[in-house]
Parts: structure tokens; sequence; C-alpha cells
């Protein structure tokens, strides 16, 4: 076959691809804001012509724009994977991280917590992310305080919350005016779905979006989260993964989650 009947074909793929990602967006004062989960902790959002990669570690890019910018939140492999972030990035492309990741990571400007930078019309402030009781042993904990960052992103006038590792702690109960939350929930690392309505809850942003829930039951959030006035939306972080009726993966056909985002397009809803 000649080369470029091989270069034709892949092309095609990457474009068939990229059409069939759904994406979620967000109108905000300045425009809108697209949210496109790419797998587990990772995703992309895009505003105001500018691509901001969160924790780009596992998934399919392909079809994507290269970042602009690549935030990052934690030292471990499903957040922090050197290869794929030199896969992603461009010339020019500005990354911020906590500390534990500039320590491998020497390109990257730090944020510690409380730290914000503004960036291309956002603002990104460094949020805290840890463990107070889940750990590998008594006494210990997956997460310390102080190694990992969540992050708060303002565009436009709408604050997207970006939770990172982490269980219920007072600094996210402390959060104010959050239009959409990113809310990781998996055991033993993070929260139970118990764990993170009472999280939810404690701060009541308009929109929740679960993430980073591998084996987690999603239908447990989206019933008590009902008539909080929280809106619960389900998107699709798994594409490889069987998914039950519960909303949980377990298995290998590719099927978005109960609820969740299957097709192509975007998805524009009101916050």
């Amino acid at each position: 076959m000649k080369k470029g009947s091989i270069f034709l074909i892949v092309l095609l793929v990457a474009m068939c691809f990229a059409q069939s990602r759904k994406a979620e967006e967000f109108p905000t004062s300045a425009g809108i804001v697209r949210l496109t989960p790419v797998e587990h902790a990772t995703f992309v959002l895009e505003g105001g012509g500018m691509t901001i990669y969160v924790d780009p570690a596992t998934g399919n890019f392909e079809g994507l724009p290269k970042a602009d910018l690549i935030i990052l939140t934690d030292i471990h492999p499903d957040h922090f994977v050197p290869a794929t972030i030199d896969r992603v990035k461009k010339d020019g492309t500005v990354i911020f991280a906590p500390e534990s990741v500039a320590k491998t990571l020497t390109a990257a400007q730090i944020l510690h917590y409380g730290d914000t930078k503004r960036w291309e019309g956002w603002t990104v402030e460094a949020v805290p992310a840890y463990n107070i009781q889940h750990g590998p042993s008594l006494g210990t904990v997956f997460h310390d305080k102080g190694r990992g960052n969540g992050y708060v992103l303002s565009y436009g006038g709408k604050r997207f919350y970006i939770s990172g590792d982490t269980e219920p702690i007072p600094e996210m109960a402390a959060l104010k005016n959050i239009d959409v939350a990113l809310m990781c929930m998996n055991l033993p690392y993070t929260m139970s779905p118990e764990e993170a309505i009472t999280a939810v809850k404690s701060f009541k942003p308009k929109v929740v979006i679960p993430y980073h829930y591998r084996g987690s039951d999603l239908s447990i959030l989206q019933k008590g989260m009902a008539g909080s006035g929280t809106e619960v939306r389900l998107l699709e972080w798994y594409p490889n993964v069987q998914v039950t009726p519960a909303g949980n993966p377990g298995g290998d056909n590719g099927s978005a989650p109960e609820g969740g985002a299957a097709g192509s397009g975007q998805n524009t809803r009101p916050l």
C-alpha cells in the first residue's frame, strides 16, 4: 500500500474519532467553554481560542488540538505521564503544577495552595487536595497534604472547580460560588459516593460532574443529590469500558454511563 493511502486512512480514522467525542459546553460572558473528557482524570477545556489539558495521562488524544496550557494535580501516573505531556504540548505551552510534580517536570510553574495565575483571560487558583483518613496503612494516607493540588479556574464570570485526588476537607467546604465542580470518586484512594455527596452538599455548586470514578456506583451520587439544587451531569470517562445499569464501569464494549453522553457533537446547557 502506498504511503499516501496509509496517511489518508490514518487521517480519516482520526477525524471519525474526533467527531465521535461528546463535549459538554458551558456558556460564559466571554463565550462558550467546552469540556471534553478523555479518560479517568484526563480532560480538555477550550475557551477563548485556548486549549487547556488537565492531567494528560491516559486515553486517546486523536483529533484534539495541542495544549496551550497544561494543568497537573498530582504525581501519580493516572495524572502525570511525561511521555503524554510531550505528545500533547507544543512550542510555547505553559505548564502549572504542584511542587511535587515540578521536581520531575522542571519546565512547570509551581503553584502552592492559594497561589493564583492569570493566563489568557483565565484565572487559575491552586486549592488544597489531600486525604484525611484513607491510606495504605494505619497512620498513613495516599495523598499527603501539600503534595497535590485541586484548582479553581475562572473564565467569563464562571468558576470551575477541579477536585484532584482528595477527600471531603474543610477547604472544600469553604469554596464559594462554584458553577461547575469536577469531583473525584473512587475508593480506597479518594472518596466513596456517599462521601462525595457530603462534600458536594457542603459547597453547593450549580453542576457536579463526577470523574476519576473507576468502579464507583454513580447511581448513589445521583440519588443522593436529588432535590439538592445541584445538577448531576454524567460524561463518558471510560469509552472502552462496559457500564452496568448502576453506572459503574464493568466490561469492555465502549458503552457510556447511564444518563451519560454517548454519540457525537456538543451539549450546551445553561448554568
